[in-house]
């Protein structure tokens, strides 16, 4: 970062460590010891399509890795969410695929079109949360929705209290931006 850039308060872009989603499963045996949140089985990663045959390629690819566990839909912010399904004891293997997803899209150039990838937890009282990771900033956060677009907070912030030392988590609370309607949320 050059002396213009202080001056001016812009700062370089985060690099996103994909990896950082392996530290994903022994997080959540430290949340559901914490907090009675279990894994549901369902994870799904969002990035906007791009247009062309390379990505047309590409997503086929993805889709045909995984079989039968992933399903496509688009938000109505034009961006496509892949959802995965595993079983609920199976969330090593549910992050792996995650992270091909990631990474095939990051190195055949699409990763500026990564948006999130979140990992999805209930308890038996019904509360939902999950665990996001924001690729653009290489951090996670928690994100736990009521009905109506209303959220949890206190079980957000039980969370992060609980993910801390786990998880590279999101410092600025103002980026903890709500994904209503995640699929497998």
């Amino acid at each position: 970062m050059g002396w213009l850039d202080a001056i001016l308060g812009r700062t370089k872009p985060v690099k996103p460590d994909l990896d950082a989603l392996f530290a994903l499963p022994s997080a959540a045996v430290t949340l559901q010891a914490a907090t009675g949140m279990v894994p549901t089985g369902t994870g799904s990663v969002s990035f906007r399509a791009a247009e062309g045959g390379a990505f047309a390629t590409l997503e086929r690819d993805v889709k045909e890795l995984l079989g039968g566990r992933v399903e496509e839909f688009t938000d109505s912010y034009g961006y496509t969410w892949l959802l995965v399904r595993r079983t609920p004891d199976a969330v090593g293997d549910l992050v792996t695929e995650l992270h091909a997803v990631n990474s095939s899209l990051e190195d055949a150039g699409f990763g500026p079109s990564l948006l999130c990838s979140l990992v999805s937890f209930a308890d038996p009282d019904g509360r939902r949360l999950a665990v996001v990771y924001l690729y653009k900033r290489g951090t996670f956060y928690p994100f736990a929705p009521l009905s109506g677009q209303r959220r949890d907070n206190a079980l957000e912030l039980q969370a992060r209290g609980v993910l801390d030392g786990e998880l590279p988590l999101e410092e600025d609370l103002s980026r903890w931006f709500p994904v209503w309607g995640a699929p497998g949320l």
